[in-house]
């Protein structure tokens, strides 16, 4: 019996797609320049991670447009003369903004007058990596935290009910001291755990603005730590977002607070905390992508945070302050993901920085 003939496919792509379509598309950036190392063409995606528009730049020589520096020059000019595509790694570009990324790119020439360059941020897969574990991690430890809490609030219960009657059957009332002290630990006790699992109450999302909630800790701030310059560096065109105002301000104030008791135990000359507003606009928060973020940054002027806490620093009951809890940063960290975000950190001497981003659109 004879096999049935096999489909014929067209090896043409459809007419209704053009190439140009497919790189507009694109996650990838892709910029098409001349002999010269003038811009000629880009997509959407190079504009987004250049950070300016392809009207603006057209003509322009690349070097000038992102800070290329000579390496990746020669690079471009070597594949130009020998007609043979090359690909660097974890090259550095500065953008026009003043901030630096670290990408790979692949430049392939296309004619000797014409270069192809396809280029790939590794800034941004690596944060989206870290912040993938993170939240991994958040989650992980809510769990752990929760069972622990079962464990130890109901044999607390326990203790706390069995000191009371004890209490009533006592023959010298000045015993009853030592049964006070039985009750007290237990609340305590109590306390701290209630405390580790975070708020205990559900979200309630309204709109709210993101600079009322800073103002309102800087205001306690100023209060509480007056040697402490406040800066404020806020974003004026962000739009409200849904949050619950309550537990941002404690977030916020957490964080904040941490920077600023850390900079008065270490004796830091001129104090200084920058509260800092920008928006994020296709942005990544673990795996899924946003239309608008809320970006807020929290600076000081401080030690640093120790290389060895990097790792731990948003886990119950970590700390790098002697009288610290370790659960302030934990409980910032879960009220952001109350809110769909999360709080990055990096950190050297002198300089300090926590981001809480924030969704922009709306969630329940």
């Amino acid at each position: 019996m004879p096999e049935p003939p096999l489909p014929q496919y067209s090896v043409e792509p459809p007419s209704s797609v053009e190439p140009k379509r497919l790189l507009e598309h694109l996650t990838t950036a892709v910029v098409l320049l001349d002999g010269d190392l003038h811009v000629r063409w880009m997509n959407p995606a190079a504009e987004s991670l250049l950070a300016t528009s392809r009207l603006r730049v057209m003509g322009q020589r690349l070097e000038s447009l992102a800070g290329v520096e000579g390496s990746v020059e020669a690079v471009l000019f070597k594949a130009r003369d020998e007609l043979h595509p090359f690909t660097q790694r974890e090259a550095n570009l500065t953008l026009p903004s003043g901030d630096s990324a670290t990408v790979d790119f692949t430049v392939t020439p296309l004619s000797a007058d014409e270069l192809l360059i396809e280029i790939e941020p590794r800034d941004r897969l690596l944060r989206i990596s870290r912040e993938e574990a993170l939240i991994a991690r958040q989650e992980t430890i809510k769990v752990l935290t929760r069972g622990l809490a079962h464990e130890v609030k109901n044999p607390l219960g326990g203790i706390r009910g069995a000191a009371q009657l004890l209490e009533r059957d006592l023959p010298d009332p000045q015993l009853s001291e030592f049964t006070r002290v039985i009750v007290e630990e237990a609340d305590r006790l109590r306390d701290l755990v209630d405390r580790m699992l975070g708020p205990n109450s559900m979200s309630r999302h309204e709109p709210l603005n993101i600079h009322k909630v800073l103002e309102r800790v800087r205001t306690l701030l100023e209060a509480e730590h007056p040697r402490t310059e406040y800066v404020r560096d806020y974003d004026p065109s962000l739009p409200e977002l849904e949050g619950d105002e309550a537990q941002l301000i404690q977030a916020v104030l957490n964080v904040a607070r941490n920077a600023v008791q850390a900079m008065e135990e270490h004796g830091v000359d001129g104090p200084r905390l920058i509260l800092r507003t920008r928006a994020r606009r296709q942005f990544t928060l673990g795996a899924e992508r946003h239309r608008l973020v809320c970006e807020l940054g929290i600076l000081d002027n401080g030690p640093g945070i120790p290389e060895t806490l990097r790792e731990t620093l948003f886990y119950p009951m970590v700390s790098g302050r002697a009288e610290g809890s370790g659960l302030g940063l934990s409980i910032a960290q879960s009220i952001l993901h109350q809110h769909q975000g999360l709080i990055e950190c990096d950190s050297v001497p002198g300089c300090t920085e926590f981001r809480l981003l924030i969704p922009l659109e709306s969630h329940h």
